[in-house]
């Protein structure tokens, strides 16, 4: 392993169970990995669409932060859905969180690996220097 890589994790267990990390520094760049709506300190997801949504960002902002870093240091966003027809209604929950950012983005329409999941985001930021 590079010395400029450091692993972050959220405490998930299906970090540990899949073996992957939350994120992943290295040097500036920062990858983190496809995110859903999970609250990981009491291994809940809402139902709802949109608390998915705003969760996968709260997710995202916290590895960022252990990593030095902020929403605002992002450069690209995938968005994963099971249902195409639900990206319009998150719309509004995305633009609370990266208007002012604005990264390269990407919508797929794919199933997730659990059925209660109804959105997976993942981000790459590179901290400002």
């Amino acid at each position: 392993m590079s010395m400029t890589r450091r692993l972050i994790s959220s405490g998930s267990i299906f970090e540990e169970e899949i073996g992957y990390s939350r994120a992943v520094v290295e040097g500036d760049w920062i990858f983190v990995s496809g995110t859903t709506g999970f609250d990981y300190s009491t291994m809940t997801i809402s139902d709802d669409l949109l608390e998915q949504a705003e969760q996968c960002f709260k997710n995202i902002e916290s590895a960022l932060r252990q990593a030095g870093s902020g929403l605002q240091d992002i450069v690209r966003v995938t968005y994963v859905l099971p249902n195409a027809a639900d990206f319009e209604l998150c719309w509004p929950v995305f633009r609370k969180y990266l208007d002012k950012v604005r990264p390269a983005a990407m919508m797929i329409a794919a199933g997730l690996s659990d059925p209660r999941m109804r959105i997976e985001i993942q981000v790459t930021a590179r901290k400002s220097p």
